[in-house]
């Protein structure tokens, strides 16, 4: 079946998109293990899976209410070395146009799937690489080109393989895009075939996948995208006294810590229920305090 070869037609009831070939589960003996905080969370994932994107109100809202306990590991998956790698059922891009529009509906993420009509990723290692080169440079502005080049490919319909948009997401993440060119043209290679050799050693099988373990070496896994939670009780069942921060849930306050919310991302984040947050969304936006930037299948708001 063409949804079992091709990992970009993911699972939408089990929240993963799949590797194909590889059926193994085991954490291996790495030895991972919290430095900083009780628990430490090695999270696989890939720049272009929708998936992923479907996880990040769930994210967002672990890393404030519980990031006082854990520190969390982007690791690239590698979800799409290219459209041959598995000849015997990969279809053309095109076919995933229609299912990145079913996906948004599902996770209620905007995600414009036309991308794969007008303008088809070969890979998604380039983007993947393009990470690891931020990552050397620094580990927050990372995530924020990861974002950035997220809501380029689901929602802007940009080819985040493309040096000019990955250059643009650099600037706007406030990296060093001199710097980002070498470590991307080097360093940032090996360091990605890193990401893939581990990956396959912990037993990945498709993303997101998060490891989540304590000092001690116990690990809890959680595949797919999952409800809230879900990451929470993995959390719990390593550290029974992690304690949950109470973030403000004031409208400037989430802007601060992040600069761009979709509704599902904003009800999540400040517990308004989601029939109500893109009212609150739209008024702040007629305010002239957000712009907004719509899309067929939903908007994302950010502070002018």
């Amino acid at each position: 079946m063409q949804e079992k070869s091709n990992p970009l037609l993911c699972d939408i009831e089990s929240g993963m998109c799949a590797l194909p070939g590889n059926d193994s589960d085991s954490l291996g003996s790495n030895g991972f293990k919290s430095v900083t905080k009780p628990i430490k969370v090695i999270y696989y994932t890939d720049p272009i899976c929708s998936s992923c994107w479907g996880i990040e109100p769930q994210l967002r809202k672990l890393k404030l209410e519980y990031g006082n306990s854990i520190e969390i590991e982007y690791r690239m998956g590698g979800l799409l070395p290219d459209w041959n790698y598995n000849s015997g059922g990969i279809s053309k891009p095109s076919d995933v146009a229609h299912h990145w529009d079913e996906v948004s509906v599902y996770y209620d993420m905007p995600i414009d799937g036309a991308i794969w009509l007008e303008d088809p990723l070969s890979s998604s290692y380039p983007p993947s690489i393009a990470f690891k080169a931020a990552q050397l440079q620094d580990k927050e502005k990372a995530i924020l080109f990861l974002r950035e080049i997220r809501e380029m490919v689901f929602l802007e319909k940009k080819n985040i393989t493309k040096w000019e948009y990955l250059e643009t997401a650099a600037k706007k993440a406030g990296l060093n895009v001199e710097q980002f060119k070498t470590d991307y043209e080097g360093r940032a290679k090996e360091l990605f075939h890193e990401d893939l050799k581990l990956g396959k050693e912990l037993g990945v099988r498709g993303f997101p996948t998060l490891f989540f373990m304590d000092k001690a070496g116990k690990t809890e896994k959680v595949y797919g995208s999952q409800a809230y939670a879900s990451y929470e009780n993995a959390i719990l069942g390593l550290e029974s006294k992690a304690q949950k921060s109470n973030y403000s849930k004031e409208f400037t306050s989430i802007f601060a810590n992040y600069s761009s919310l979709t509704a599902r991302e904003f009800s999540e984040l400040t517990d308004t229920p989601r029939n109500e947050s893109e009212k609150v969304l739209n008024e702040w936006t007629e305010k002239g305090i957000l712009e907004k930037r719509t899309t067929k299948n939903g908007s994302i708001w950010r502070m002018k």
